[in-house]
């Protein structure tokens, strides 16, 4: 199974590094030299090089992660790379506690504590340092749930569901409402990833 591990950002020096935002709980793991990354356009101007990168480097550098790939050369081709999306394989086997991957979360009923429906997960969106499920509400609106214990204490992925103990507010009517088909800029977005 391929997860996405990180999203490339800004070019770094002139050796062709990268700086990445994380998408996965175990970077550890997932950025080890050696490792082939698989490539996922991100909108821009798409990449000519090969569809798999062999990273070659790994290091911190004040709080951020920096790349360098075996086929980048220079600034100017780690230029290209801004915006693409690194997958990796990963056995399908594979599993840690309290992280699920965005497929296994979208399609799951989202119940609140007393089990009553409230929706479904129709995608996981990672803007920033904390996650949020997107769900559609049963009358079409989507609303953006912080993916925090505190608000979704329970995930039961082979039970189908997610439960969201939601303040006042969070999923009930308010501006922030967007009916299901209306441009919102909600993206079905490939949660704790990888």
């Amino acid at each position: 199974m391929r997860l996405r591990v990180a999203r490339i950002g800004r070019a770094h020096g002139l050796r062709g590094e990268v700086t990445i935002e994380v998408r996965t709980d175990v970077p550890e793991r997932r950025f080890v030299p050696g490792t082939a990354l698989h490539l996922v356009s991100g909108g821009r101007e798409p990449w000519q090089g090969p569809d798999v990168l062999t990273l070659a480097t790994v290091r911190d550098h004040n709080g951020t992660l920096l790349l360098g790939f075996d086929q980048v050369a220079d600034r100017s081709d780690a230029d290209l790379l801004r915006g693409v999306f690194l997958e990796a394989d990963v056995p399908d086997d594979e599993s840690e506690p309290d992280a699920w991957y965005d497929h296994q979360l979208v399609g799951l009923a989202v119940v609140d504590p007393a089990g009553a429906p409230l929706g479904e997960v129709v995608a996981v969106e990672h803007p920033g340092p904390q996650d949020l499920l997107i769900v559609r509400r049963p009358d079409g609106v989507r609303r953006m749930v912080p993916f925090v214990t505190a608000i979704v204490p329970t995930v039961d992925v082979a039970g189908g569901r997610v439960v969201v103990d939601a303040p006042g507010g969070l999923l009930d009517d308010g501006p922030d409402e967007v009916a299901d088909g209306a441009p919102d800029g909600v993206r079905d977005a490939g949660a704790r990833q990888g």
